[in-house]
């Protein structure tokens, strides 16, 4: 009798302990990055997912969020917009994580918002690696940087009034080409730019040698690159060794570090590009330093020069989660409110659904010995 009841406590005990189980398994945050981490845009996404780890990593060290530890992962989507929604509607379904994080791609971040699974889970995306109008503002997405069309907007204003009136465009055929004519014809007039050639290449590819041929042809005084890193890579190697002297801006989806260790100084110097983040060298701003400070301590092998996007968004998540959020629609709910955050020195603000969260950009070239020139 004594041992069927000693039987008895303990299958309720072991009943009890199952059933804590699930909750004690999810007392974490998950948050998902489904992004290109192979392919010609791998070096995009391995880089944005290092700069959100370095930063979960952080506050993972410090007892997580309100007590609650962070678990990141990342997952290869190879910037094909369908297995993109796959991976993401995967997630919601099995993993319900608190966020998405630094998905790459226009084309991808346009699938996400049609296929609508995002916004029916009110789930966020934070920091879409995208700057195009097409995205801007629609539920559940939250871009962390100023958009396309104030980068080309402030390099048209910048090329008029140096005189530079003559310029070439190279761009991808997708919906980031597609937003970068649209406001180069936008802004050209304003300033008095002649758009003298407009060459594409094929999404998800290195195949600019007809944009090459377009550019020599045309013989603008500047060219701008709506390229991705790999693409403007080629384009400036063959560009430059085919004799070509233009000089070449490049739209801040470039990864300036990676076009100048591929070409090293020499070719890549005078390569001219927007920055919608802060740059490393701006050490003035507090999270430049703490950016420097966590970098310098961990081993983040993919940090690049476009890693500075995904720290500012893991930053900008953990103040949305800080405030209690524990579901994604929760989360989400906490980054649409968010207004006039300060991440240290740059801010953000998503009350204005017609544009992006940032309005920062700059421009840098890379001069003699590959440094960088504000």
């Amino acid at each position: 009798m004594a041992a069927h009841s000693r039987i008895a406590r303990l299958a309720a005990a072991l009943f009890a302990f199952a059933a804590l189980t699930p909750a004690f398994a999810a007392k974490e945050l998950l948050v998902v990055q489904i992004a290109p981490l192979s392919g010609p845009q791998g070096v995009t996404g391995r880089a944005i997912g290092a700069g959100a780890r370095l930063y979960f990593d952080h506050v993972n060290a410090g007892g997580g969020v309100n007590g609650t530890p962070i678990r990141f992962v990342s997952r290869d989507d190879g910037q094909n917009p369908e297995t993109t929604v796959r991976l993401v509607r995967e997630s919601l379904e099995r993993e319900a994580p608190v966020a998405f994080v630094g998905s790459v791609g226009t084309n991808n971040v346009e699938a996400l918002v049609r296929d609508g699974a995002l916004a029916r889970s009110g789930t966020p995306l934070v920091g879409a690696v995208s700057g195009a109008s097409s995205v801007t503002g629609k539920p559940s997405i939250f871009i962390v940087k100023a958009g396309y069309r104030a980068e080309i907007a402030r390099l048209f204003q910048q090329l008029g009034q140096v005189g530079q009136k003559r310029v070439g465009l190279v761009y991808q055929k997708d919906a980031l080409g597609d937003d970068v004519l649209a406001g180069a014809d936008a802004e050209a007039g304003k300033w008095g730019i002649e758009l003298v050639a407009r060459a594409g290449y094929e999404r998800n590819s290195t195949k600019v040698e007809g944009a090459v041929e377009a550019m020599l042809k045309a013989n603008p005084a500047s060219i701008f690159l709506g390229a991705t890193t790999l693409a403007a890579v080629e384009f400036v190697r063959q560009y430059r060794e085919r004799g070509g002297f233009a000089t070449i801006y490049g739209l801040s989806i470039i990864d300036s570090q990676v076009l100048l260790d591929k070409l090293g100084p020499e070719v890549a110097r005078g390569f001219a590009f927007s920055q919608v983040v802060p740059p490393e060298s701006r050490s003035v701003l507090p999270l430049v330093r703490e950016y420097a400070r966590l970098k310098a301590q961990g081993k983040q092998a993919d940090l690049g020069a476009r890693s500075m996007e995904g720290f500012i968004a893991a930053k900008a998540l953990v103040a949305a989660l800080r405030k209690g959020a524990s579901s994604g629609a929760e989360a989400g709910k906490a980054m649409a409110a968010t207004r006039k955050l300060d991440l240290g020195g740059y801010s953000l603000d998503f009350s204005a659904s017609d544009r992006t969260g940032s309005n920062y950009v700059d421009f840098a070239m890379l001069g003699r010995g590959g440094q960088v020139v504000q």
